[in-house]
């Protein structure tokens, strides 16, 4: 954590509603792609896909790719990657859990969100188990945020779930504040914490956890420079959304239709 003041850009209506354009479109190309996330692809063939579909579909651009000379347009994570899984070459079986993270870029601003796909609709129930807990985590998380309520509600949220599931919460990686900026103010911790920031109206942040099935330590591939696995190679699930904070809670601006969570949070 840096000590530096936070600097917190508040969104004017404009600019929520190019928020709320990329949130849409970035939701969308998780729909899209779900029903060729099947055994026997590659991921290099899912990128190919979802950046064609941004491109000539949905014509925006991908924020992730040539980010900090990151190579391709998404991240695709599978089983013990816990996040910036580089598309390749690699096959997809069945049984595997796979985060795909996803940043449509329209107008200047972004649109943040992942999503864990079980290969082939089953997988072990350690997985299932650990997919199921990050997902709860993270809308109990949701649930927190309103004008006034206070960033550690979120760690505190999410905590409390991976506790009981007990599974280990990845520190080494945070939401963040987003908007024309693909990473803004506040970094968004989501485990146990004492980053002390009231949250205000016409912040947007994403709230993303990543939980570990083993230890929360990890590891970076330093050939590539990007890809982050486990240090014991248990598997590891992460789920994203982009959130704007209203005049009573929050809005999901990257909510999926395969989603039963209300879009709107009222407090």
């Amino acid at each position: 954590m840096s000590s530096r003041k936070p600097e917190i850009s508040l969104k004017s209506p404009s600019e929520i509603e190019k928020m709320r354009v990329a949130g849409a479109l970035a939701a969308q190309v998780l729909e899209y792609i779900g029903p060729f996330v099947v055994a026997g692809v590659t991921t290099g063939e899912l990128d190919d896909r979802m950046l064609d579909y941004i491109e000539n579909t949905q014509h925006a651009k991908s924020a992730d790719l040539g980010y900090e000379g990151y190579p391709k347009a998404t991240c695709i994570s599978v089983n013990e990657v816990v996040c910036h899984g580089i598309p390749g070459v690699q096959r997809l079986r069945n049984g595997d859990i796979v985060n795909i993270d996803v940043t449509v870029l329209k107008d200047g601003y972004h649109g943040d969100t992942s999503k864990m796909y079980i290969v082939g609709g089953h997988t072990s129930l350690r997985n299932e188990l650990l997919v199921k807990c990050t997902q709860e985590s993270m809308y109990a998380a949701i649930k927190t945020v309103r004008p006034g309520s206070n960033l550690t509600e979120i760690g505190d949220a999410i905590q409390k779930i991976a506790d009981r599931y007990k599974f280990s919460i990845v520190r080494d990686y945070c939401g963040h504040g987003i908007g024309l900026g693909f990473h803004e103010d506040p970094q968004v911790l989501h485990y146990r914490n004492n980053y002390d920031l009231l949250i205000e109206k016409g912040m947007c942040f994403t709230i993303e956890p990543m939980i570990n099935a083993g230890t929360s330590k990890c590891r970076i591939n330093h050939k590539n420079g990007w890809t982050v696995t486990t240090a014991d190679h248990q598997p590891s699930a992460q789920f994203e959304h982009t959130l704007l904070v209203t005049d009573d809670g929050c809005e999901i601006l990257t909510l999926r239709k395969d989603e039963d969570f209300p879009r709107f949070i009222h407090h």
